[in-house]
Order: structure tokens, then C-alpha cells, then sequence
């Protein structure tokens, strides 16, 4: 689950974060009111919306006089903000988040997350603050450092100056910059954290380290253990179809292409779009049922699919382990009665029930084209869609 800047920053300044004083706002005068209390002489009137790049695509302002907060306030909200995170259809800015001014000194970057190749939490750290850290990665990688922290200690002091020294800080910066450290990761591991990147941060003139940005993503599994997390969700920020998927217990996440998939297991998920791509196709989502869908689930799973106006054919493939491929059968009859399909299906199913499974198909006098294997179904599906168009 993601969350906005600000909403990072206030979760953030709980553990001791240092980070500028500001205010969301709804509307212009509410941008104006906190303009007035943060005072002057210089303001940030930043865009909030789910997407990195904001400042590229016009959704940061740099401004010196509370009416040009106002003023850049009433342009920015209801503004359709284009970056390289949002796609070409861009994210409507329905909040601000109204920031006071920082003496800016240096510019670094700093992150936080789950490293899957050594199960660490690993901090990462680069002199190249205020760049998209994956250009610094392919350019000059050895600007880029990592500090990582193993579970059974957790983070010690020699951690946090470990970055500091990292980053260059010498004298008051690296005590401040320690502070912040220790506290950074403490909100990573007490709100189960995924993601916490801060860039930039910031040296200030006066030798303090401060977050002049904030991102933070949390593991949607240990949500139920923080309530004051999931309150802060903005469901408006989220793909519809992937929340009505979340509804039903399905893992579904919507892509660019043409062949819509359902199938269960995450693996094997992977491995039908992967195969899809090899007969020159493009899937249009990932759809995992789980291995204990219903037939309920499976027919809800069918209508997101072909929500998506972009879904030219539909490919089904279930391998029946736990799933019994009766149950699969089942649904995707009565969802293909349902939504009176109008796209070519391909169904390969194979373990448990699947005689069973095939029969329910072939008799229910739909015209589902039925496949042998993965490479027969994946080959059968990109030629009906390229014959259909």
C-alpha cells in the first residue's frame, strides 16, 4: 500500500524524523490559511498523487509570497499532473501539500527496503541526490552504497554513521544525521514497511538533515496490525479494477496488452504471460484465483478481465493441485453466460477433476477452444485474438 508525501512525513516526524514544517490542503484558501501560519518568506506548494517526478511534470512550485500560494494552489488542484510513474493519461491532483522554504545546502539521496537476496533490511544511500536513483545506478554505480542491517541485532549507531560517512556529512551534519537514521528505521520496522525512500534529503546551511520528500509503501499482509496505516489509504489514487480484485481475494494487476489470463498460482501466473509473450502476444493483466477459489470468484475474476476495453481474448489456465478444475469450469461457464463473452477463450486445465472439468466445457455448447498444454493454449489464444481483429 502506498501513501502520500505528506502523509509519510507525519508518520515519519513521530519517530523523530526531521522534516519541514507543512500543511495538506483541499482547496486555495486552505493553502492561503496555511501559508499565513507557516510563515514566510518562502513556500513549496507540491502535488499530491501516487507517482514520483512530480517536480518535472509541474506539480512542485517554489513560491515567495503567500497570494502566489493561493494563485499556484487554484492551477494545481483539479490539474491532470503527466510524469514518467503516472503513463500518458497522467493522475487528476485532488490535494497540495503547502511546505515552508529550507536553505538547501546539498542534495543526497537515502532509502530504506527489504533486500530478498540476504532477508535484510538495507539502507541505501547515494551523493546524488534529487536524480532517479535507477539513472545513477546504470551511469555511475559506484556512487551508490549500501548498508545492510541483520534482524538479529537490528540498527546500531555505527550503522547510522556508517551512511553519514557514506554521504560526505562531517561534524554536526553526521550527529543529525544519525538521529535520523535511527529513527527512519524504527518507523520501517514498527509500521512493517516495504519502502521508505527519501529524495532528496537534504543539508541545510545550518548543517541539519532534513527530508525534503517522502515516500514510504507498507506490506499489505501486516496492514491488519495497523489500523492508523489503513486509514490513511486513498483509494482514489488506486486502479478501480484492482480494488474490486482486493474485494474478492484476488490478486490481479492490470497490464498494457491485449490477453486477458486468469489462472491459479502466482508461478504459474508468471510463467503463462512469459509464454504468452514467446507466441508474440501481450498479456493484459496478472490474475492469480489462489489455489481455493470458488466458482463465485472465478466469475468475478472473468467480469474485471473484460472490464478492461483493451482485452481482445481471455486465457484460462488452471492446473488443479488444491483448485479442483471442476470449481474452475463451472465459473467460467457461468461467467461466460453472464457477461455474453464476446472475445475468443482458450482453456487449459490439467490435475484434479480435470475430466470433469473438460465435460462441464464441452457441454456447455459456449465456443471455448480447449488446449492440451501451456504452449498449445498460449499458441491457440494469439492466433484467435489476431484472427478476430
Amino acid at each position: 500500500m502506498n501513501i502520500h508525501e505528506y502523509q509519510a512525513k507525519q508518520l515519519m516526524a513521530k519517530y523523530g524524523v526531521a522534516v519541514p514544517r507543512g500543511s495538506v490542503a483541499y482547496t486555495a484558501p486552505e493553502a492561503l490559511d496555511v501559508a499565513k501560519q507557516l510563515g514566510g518568506p518562502v513556500w513549496v506548494v507540491k502535488a499530491q498523487i501516487h507517482a514520483g517526478g512530480r517536480g518535472k511534470g509541474g506539480g512542485v512550485k517554489v513560491v515567495k509570497s503567500v497570494e502566489d500560494v493561493r494563485a499556484t494552489a487554484e492551477k494545481m488542484l483539479g490539474m491532470n499532473l503527466v510524469t514518467h510513474q503516472t503513463g500518458p493519461g497522467g493522475k487528476e491532483v485532488k490535494r497540495i501539500y503547502v511546505e515552508e522554504g529550507c536553505d538547501i545546502k546539498r542534495e543526497l539521496y537515502l532509502s530504506m527496503l527489504i533486500d530478498r537476496a540476504t532477508s535484510k533490511i538495507t539502507i541505501m544511500v547515494s551523493t546524488e541526490g534529487g536524480m532517479d536513483i535507477e539513472q545513477v545506478a546504470a551511469k555511475t554505480p559506484e556512487k551508490i552504497h549500501k548498508v545492510a542491517i541483520d534482524p538479529a541485532t537490528g540498527i546500531q549507531p555505527f550503522h547510522a554513521r556508517k551512511v553519514a560517512f557514506a554521504l560526505g556529512l562531517e561534524g554536526k551534519q553526521v550527529s543529525s544525521c544519525v538521529k535520523f537514521v535511527l529513527g527512519m528505521y524504527n518507523a520501517f520496522v514498527d509500521l512493517d514497511a516495504s519502502l521508505v525512500e527519501i529524495n532528496p534529503l537534504v543539508v541545510t546551511g545550518a548543517g541539519d538533515v532534513i527530508a525534503l520528500d517522502s515516500k514510504m509503501n507498507f506490506d499489505d499482509n501486516a496492514l491488519f496490525r495497523h489500523k492508523e496505516v489503513q486509514e490513511l489509504r486513498d483509494e482514489s489514487e488506486e486502479d478501480p479494477a484492482e480494488l474490486e480484485a482486493a474485494r474478492h481475494d484476488l490478486n490481479y494487476i492490470k497490464l498494457d496488452g491485449q490477453i486477458g489470463c486468469m489462472v491459479n498460482g502466482a508461478g504459474l501466473a508468471m510463467a503463462t504471460m512469459d509464454i504468452i509473450k514467446l507466441h508474440g502476444g501481450d498479456p493484459a493483466n496478472f490474475l492469480d484465483v489462489g489455489g481455493g477459489a470458488t466458482k463465485d470468484r472465478v466469475t468475478e475474476a472473468f467480469k474485471i478481465i473484460l472490464r478492461d476495453p483493451n482485452v481482445e481474448g481471455i486465457l484460462v489456465n488452471i492446473f488443479g493441485g488444491i483448485m479442483r478444475c471442476d470449481v474452475i469450469a463451472e465459473g467460467v461457464v457461468a461467467a461466460a453466460r453472464e457477461v455474453s463473452l464476446n472475445v475468443p477463450l482458450v482453456v487449459r486445465l490439467e490435475g484434479t477433476n480435470v475430466d470433469l472439468g473438460k465435460q462441464i466445457l464441452s457441454q456447455s455448447n459456449l465456443p471455448i477452444i480447449s488446449a492440451d498444454d501451456l504452449g498449445d493454449a498460449a499458441a491457440k489464444i494469439v492466433k484467435a485474438v489476431k484472427e478476430a481483429a
